[in-house]
């Protein structure tokens, strides 16, 4: 090998790694408007911010989480003491173990709020990177439905907040207990709801003969759209909601993907042709803190990427600083 060979080899890229960004002072700037427009509605609610290192123990994510993420999309290795750990690929489970850590000395309800960056290894695509940054706001301690109307209220404040008029998102709003009600009757393994969940979590990405087709392995009957099932609840979330001025839809295929939401779960949607796609959402998940072993707390969150966001106010043309 000639010299000029051997030092082509050694020459290395530019690139950055697949799926994650370089912040140039330009894109920076983007970057901290978004997160001032976060931290600034979340504290107007009086969220107190919190953070954790973006490392945590595999096992963490293993019992509560997605299984397409666990099992497809987390990032593991082992460190030099042969523990398995993991980029967090998610905030949630980090919250619920710092707040099983002090669960004695906490004062509750709790509202807190945190910007972490997230890790994954999934397919590049529009909306979606290998990492992004995250606004989580939840609200723990709360049982009532006034947790919910509140979680709502400050992902509606936010996109305001934006700039986004009414008409350029829709919040479609649904409870996991209620999909579970409208099909267990047909459901092959009634101890498995689970299989529900993720199915009509991935219905809008797939096409129909491959919906009906997956449909036709858990079920024993045809799928038929379920109409609304009556709800005290989720009625009066919705109405409370609209008497603030803050309209809902609701969607029976709303479920999110993570296992561990138990009731009422909602989505943001981009309106605009151009970008009609789910923005960010959240829900309720009262039991996450069994895992640890300590008196679970009631518990209403959401999650909001920066690069889905940053989609939104390029697809309606809204600004990208702060407007002087």
């Amino acid at each position: 090998m000639s010299k000029e060979q051997d030092s082509e080899n050694l020459k290395i890229g530019t690139e950055s790694y697949k799926g994650v960004r370089d912040f140039y002072p330009e894109d920076m700037a983007v970057q901290n408007y978004i997160f001032s427009v976060w931290r600034k509605v979340a504290e107007q609610f009086k969220y107190q911010e919190y953070s954790a290192s973006i490392l945590e123990y595999a096992n963490l994510y293993r019992s509560k989480g997605s299984d397409e993420i666990v099992n497809e999309q987390m990032y593991l290795f082992k460190d030099k003491g042969d523990r398995e750990v993991a980029l967090r690929p998610e905030m949630t489970p980090t919250l619920a173990r710092m707040i099983a850590a002090k669960r004695k000395s906490l004062k509750f309800p709790l509202r807190w709020y945190s910007i972490p960056n997230v890790f994954r290894y999934e397919r590049p695509q529009r909306g979606r990177r290998r990492e992004h940054w995250q606004l989580n706001c939840d609200l723990m301690g709360i049982a009532g439905i006034e947790a919910e109307v509140e979680i709502i209220s400050i992902a509606h404040a936010i996109m305001k907040e934006f700039g986004a008029k009414d008409e350029d998102f829709e919040i479609r709003i649904n409870s996991r207990k209620l999909l579970q009600e409208a099909y267990a009757p047909i459901l092959k393994d009634p101890s498995k709801p689970e299989m529900l969940f993720r199915l009509m979590d991935k219905k809008e990405k797939m096409e129909k003969g491959e919906f009906e087709s997956e449909w036709e392995k858990i079920f024993t009957g045809p799928f038929k759209e379920a109409k609304q099932i009556d709800s005290p609840k989720l009625g009066e979330i919705m109405q409370t909601l609209e008497k603030q001025g803050i309209k809902t839809k609701f969607d029976i295929s709303i479920t999110r993907g993570f296992d561990y939401y138990t009731d009422v779960v909602f989505e943001v949607f981009d309106t605009n042709p151009e970008n009609r796609r789910s923005l960010f959402g959240g829900g309720r998940y009262d039991n996450l803190l069994e895992m640890f072993g300590v008196e679970p707390v009631p518990t209403v969150g959401f999650g909001m990427g920066d690069v889905t966001i940053r989609d939104f106010l390029t697809t309606h043309n809204l600004p990208l600083l702060r407007q002087t």
